[in-house]
């Protein structure tokens, strides 16, 4: 009788738990925000990657630099893009 008794306490126990976590958990987080000025930014800096890679090697050092450039570039905007989809300014609201 008194581990039938400690079964039920353990069952009710484990569901009165279960369900004060799925009250309290975090809301799922908000799908990404459309961000085409980003996005047409980031393709625009690859396809520039794209033909800088593609054109001749004798430019004094130019070229290297430019593509090191756009390489930090597309990592900004990728941070940009990644930062906007997970802060909210004080005018928007994220749902």
């Amino acid at each position: 009788m008194k581990r039938m008794m400690a079964v039920f306490t353990a069952a009710v126990l484990s569901l009165v738990l279960s369900a004060s976590f799925a009250t309290f958990a975090a809301p799922p987080p908000a799908p990404p925000e459309a961000q085409p000025e980003m996005t047409s930014a980031l393709e625009h800096l690859r396809e520039a990657k794209r033909a800088l890679e593609s054109a001749s090697h004798d430019k004094g050092g130019h070229r290297a630099k430019a593509l090191s450039l756009i390489n930090q570039a597309i990592a900004q905007v990728e941070e940009g893009i990644r930062y906007d989809n997970t802060h909210t300014s004080p005018r928007e609201k994220k749902y």
